[in-house]
């Protein structure tokens, strides 16, 4: 076989035939690491992913103090994943992260294709083994592995957040403090979360541009749809788009978000691109500051319950859909989720609600049934 039919991150492709290095295993192991990176590229995943995956093998492999790949074992494994828990107190979802890391590298090594165990025996007279098996790896315990205590706001706990939002905002206008304008972007954008169902970096990232009309609710004007670029991808894939229409029961946000575009935006220096929501210092929110301002205004409102949390708001997006009466399908569509049991997992429908639709299924079946009568 020539090298050109090697396919992407074989051996032979990324190490030198017939010269000699002074740190073999130094050498191999960086060939390996850079041999996977070009299969995974070659498979069309994302630099994101890869970097994060490679991170992931470098990391191991300081925790192991060993050569290589070659000298790792399960005991190992489990040695790295028993610290992570114990110590670090990793969740039950990056720990299946890390192992899927881990299991894919090791697949890739013993792939034959990619002659790496090959090269593993001729050099250092021994091979990899699988260090991920069903005996150690971690399982899906259910379809959301997230944390249980999760949950959409309640009415009342959305109307204080955003009131506290609005106070903060009046009230460093009234006093002159420099953070006014920082108070109304934060508002701004948990008012937006909420009534577009946005996701944290997908609020984030938008811009300007990414507002358009919607021909069927022209009382919307520019504001009609939302589009959404930078979607949560599906592991290994691009970013998703989507565009979410705007609905009557969060048209409010409208107001809100012309008097940021109008009023706010411009009084940072740094609003010179297209960002809907800069900053002081850059042209776009970072993905640290955004939690930490919103974390701030919860601690203010006084809704520090762990199960409450910035994606929280997604989650209220939801219920409300669902408690107006929209259809599946649209709720669906409208928060990108492939899969419309992922969407079910968000729904928090209030006692209120379930007790209305019951009291409705009575009326109905009531006028089914035959008149009763009386017996002498």
């Amino acid at each position: 076989m020539s090298k050109q039919d090697l396919p992407p991150g074989s051996a032979r492709l990324q190490l030198a035939d017939g010269i000699a290095v002074l740190r073999p295993e130094t050498a191999v192991f960086e060939a390996m690491v850079t041999g996977w990176s070009h299969q995974q590229m070659a498979r069309n995943l994302s630099a994101g992913t890869i970097s994060a995956q490679v991170a992931t093998i470098r990391r191991f492999q300081d925790f192991c103090e060993v050569e290589g790949p070659w000298a790792w074992t399960p005991a190992m494994a489990d040695d790295w994943i028993t610290e992570l828990r114990g110590i670090h107190g990793l969740a039950h979802s990056t720990i299946l992260s890390y192992q899927g890391a881990l299991r894919h590298f090791m697949d890739y090594l013993l792939d034959p294709a990619y002659e790496w165990a090959q090269q593993c025996q001729d050099r250092f007279a021994t091979h990899p083994v699988q260090i991920i098996t069903e005996a150690n790896s971690a399982r899906h315990a259910h379809e959301s592995p997230g944390d249980p205590r999760k949950r959409a706001y309640s009415t009342d706990e959305l109307q204080d957040l955003c009131d506290t939002a609005d106070a903060q905002v009046t009230h460093r206008f009234q006093v002159g403090a420099k953070g006014a304008m920082v108070a109304l972007r934060t508002a701004t954008i948990t008012k937006v979360a909420y009534a577009w169902g946005l996701r944290r970096n997908e609020v984030r990232m938008l811009d300007l541009t990414d507002f358009g009309p919607n021909p069927r609710a022209r009382q919307f004007g520019r504001f009609g749809v939302c589009y959404v670029r930078y979607g949560k991808p599906s592991k290994g894939s691009p970013t998703k788009r989507r565009g979410v229409l705007t609905v009557p029961e969060t048209a409010w946000v409208i107001d809100c978000l012309e008097q940021w575009i109008d009023q706010g935006r411009p009084g940072f220096d740094q609003a010179t691109g297209t960002a809907l929501f800069p900053t002081e210092r850059s042209d776009r929110i970072s993905n640290g500051a955004l939690p930490h301002s919103f974390s701030d205004l919860c601690d203010t409102a006084g809704l520090t319950d762990p199960g409450l949390d910035f994606h929280s708001l997604r989650r209220s997006y939801v219920t409300l859909l669902v408690e107006c009466g929209y259809d599946t399908r649209f709720i669906q569509e409208q928060v990108g989720h492939e899969y419309a049991s992922t969407t079910s997992l968000y729904t928090f429908v209030s006692p209120d609600y379930r007790s209305r639709v019951v009291a409705a299924a009575l009326r109905a079946a009531a006028g089914h049934l035959p008149e009763r009568t009386n017996r002498t």
